[in-house]
């Protein structure tokens, strides 16, 4: 009898990513992947600490695990895995003595070890695991072959190109969780698209801690613009999107990849966190709210339809209210299609953790609300200018209520809304004419 496992994933796409893999290679040594956890033979925290609201969001989940009737009776075995073994190391394992075992993010190549441990089964050694491995070849998982096949659950996937981080902005925890910046070869990375598409998965989303540094720790260096290049020709009936690309990553090469594939989305999602100099330096960032609107129109020069999205933050030490205003202002004039705020979060550990002029709690989440309804504000009508646009919609499934739903090329997993529409499959892209917009969502007719 096979036992079983279960997942429970915290925090962003990369994590789940990670999740992936980790149950890709415990299938291969005979697990079976269990869908409820409190049926599971060991269950996987996988965590998030990135902030501490998202390492209290883990807690609560590890607690809720260590809950279920199965592990109180000792019948079942909770691991805790990811980010909070990795930052918070043997502290972790004296505050949650519930857990049998703990993986930081470097260990979770060792899953089946940790596992086999905890159940106190012994096996021969098996032949290394690889990074998205397949038995289909790039030829294989040809065209004609994704569209035949019937699409699984999922019609879009996240792709991890590199893991870690050099930056070591102020803020910051990931390069402590995380470790020193590295990229993924080409070929491992065509592995796992391989494997996404031979499931069906009909958009691949390239993401990383630093995307637009991929490829330049090769001992040969390569570019991001490269490989996106190189992946749309390979699949050139994939979508392809890449997320959190600093501002120095946007070069010309990058712009004119995305230019001239018509498969790889015209989204740029770029974090720029604030406007001002004198606080971005601070940060250990480069850049200017000048600088930045420069970059913006450069990009709208080369791609006139191009979505833009970023990331700020609110209430960083040493911000006063010229600073606060100088970055709503920002807002106002950016023109983005998408903003994201965040409320600075103060992270032990950090560099910013130690600076003086920390701003109070309370005016951190007013200005944070402020700066969201501004973004609200400037990014609604961009919304609403796609009203009797057409544009192609990737059908991704049905809501509660059985009203379909899916995503254009300029709304990323997650974080933009969705599209409805009248009609299609999961895992078809249809021709779509939008309706209405609410916010964010967009409302179509699929054209015949």
């Amino acid at each position: 009898m096979k036992h079983s496992v279960a997942f429970v994933t915290m925090g962003c796409a990369k994590n789940e990513v990670d999740s992936e893999h980790m149950a890709l290679r415990l299938e291969r040594a005979g697990y079976s992947i269990e869908d409820d956890p409190e049926q599971a033979d060991v269950v996987i925290v996988n965590t998030c600490s990135f902030i501490q609201a998202a390492t209290e969001e883990s807690i609560e989940a590890i607690l809720e695990v260590a809950g279920f009737d199965s592990i109180a009776a000792g019948k079942a075995h909770l691991i805790v895995a990811g980010c909070m073994p990795a930052r918070y190391g043997a502290d972790l394992e004296a505050e949650l003595p519930e857990a049998a075992a703990f993986t930081p993010c470097s260990g979770e190549s060792s899953i089946v070890e940790v596992v086999d441990e905890v159940l106190g089964i012994e096996r021969a050694t098996m032949p290394p695991y690889q990074f998205g491995a397949s038995e289909r070849s790039k030829e294989q998982a040809s065209q004609d072959d994704v569209q035949t096949r019937v699409p699984s659950r999922r019609v879009s996937a996240y792709v991890k190109i590199s893991d870690g981080c050099d930056r070591f902005c102020s803020y910051c925890t990931i390069p402590y969780i995380r470790g020193r910046y590295h990229s993924f070869t080409q070929e491992d990375i065509d592995k796992e698209i391989v494997r996404l598409v031979g499931e069906g998965v009909r958009e691949i989303v390239l993401i990383a801690q630093d995307t637009g540094r991929w490829g330049d720790d090769f001992e040969s260096p390569s570019t991001l613009a490269k490989l996106v290049a190189h992946v749309a020709d390979t699949w050139p009936s994939v979508w392809f999107r890449v997320m959190y690309i600093q501002p120095e990553g946007v070069t010309d090469d990058f712009v004119e990849a995305i230019a001239c594939h018509d498969n790889v989305c015209n989204y740029f999602d770029i974090p720029f966190q604030h406007a001002n100099a004198r606080i971005l330096k601070s940060m250990h960032r480069a850049g200017s709210g000048a600088e930045f609107l420069e970059l913006a129109n450069r990009i709208r020069m080369r791609i006139p339809d191009a979505t833009l999205r970023t990331t700020l933050i609110a209430g960083y030490p040493g911000e006063t209210d010229e600073d606060f205003e100088e970055l709503c202002a920002f807002v106002e004039e950016c023109d983005f299609d998408y903003i994201g705020v965040f409320a600075y979060s103060r992270e032990e550990g950090t560099r910013a953790d130690k600076l003086e002029g920390h701003v109070d709690d309370d005016e951190i989440l007013a200005r944070a609300q402020q700066l969201r309804d501004i973004a609200d504000a400037v990014c609604a009508p961009r919304i609403a200018e796609r009203v009797s646009r057409e544009m192609d919609v990737l059908v991704c499934g049905c809501e509660e209520d059985g009203e379909l739903y899916g995503r254009a090329m300029c709304q990323a997993p997650d974080v933009d809304g969705v599209t409805y529409v009248d009609a299609g499959l999961p895992g078809d892209v249809v021709r779509v004419r939008i309706d209405d917009t609410l916010l964010y969502e967009m409302e179509g007719t699929v054209l015949s």
